[in-house]
């Protein structure tokens, strides 16, 4: 990552100069001082992400640690900050918030791979009442499954 490179310059600067390290590190200078003028935003930027970190927090245990990071932006977006999905999303991630997941589907019909295929499902009826069709619907009642 080129912060690194640009943390190496910046402490090694004195000793051997600027200009040798970026050429050794195959890093331009103009990027070297450009990154050298945004450490004050960065800076800025970061406080302002603990403080929203602390805000997510709330929120997340405010809600029993179920809400991820779509409710919760929604929740900062209530409270009036402007600030997008993703990096709700990236602060969570990075400090280890994490919402309830759903519970996965239950697959409830497992086909036989030696079983012939099943007859053309598109068919034409001479009249009505002739030809019918159904499906099974499973219905889950507690902890088991009804078959209608």
């Amino acid at each position: 990552m080129r912060t690194r490179r640009w943390d190496f310059v910046s402490a090694h600067a004195e000793v051997f100069g600027v200009q040798r390290l970026c050429r050794v590190l195959q890093v331009s200078r103009s990027g070297y001082y450009r990154w050298l003028a945004g450490a004050e935003a960065r800076d800025a930027r970061r406080a302002e992400d603990q403080t929203l970190v602390a805000g997510i927090r709330e929120i997340h245990t405010e809600h029993r640690e179920n809400y991820g990071a779509l409710r919760v932006h929604a929740e900062v977006r209530g409270f009036g900050h402007t600030v997008n999905r993703k990096r709700v999303a990236r602060l969570m991630r990075e400090n280890g918030i994490v919402g309830r997941h759903l519970r996965g589907k239950k697959r409830t019909t497992v086909p036989d791979p030696v079983a012939p295929p099943a007859p053309d499902r598109y068919f034409t009826a001479r009249r009505l009442d002739e030809k019918w069709c159904g499906d099974i619907t499973y219905v889950q009642v507690g902890a088991s499954w009804l078959y209608v």
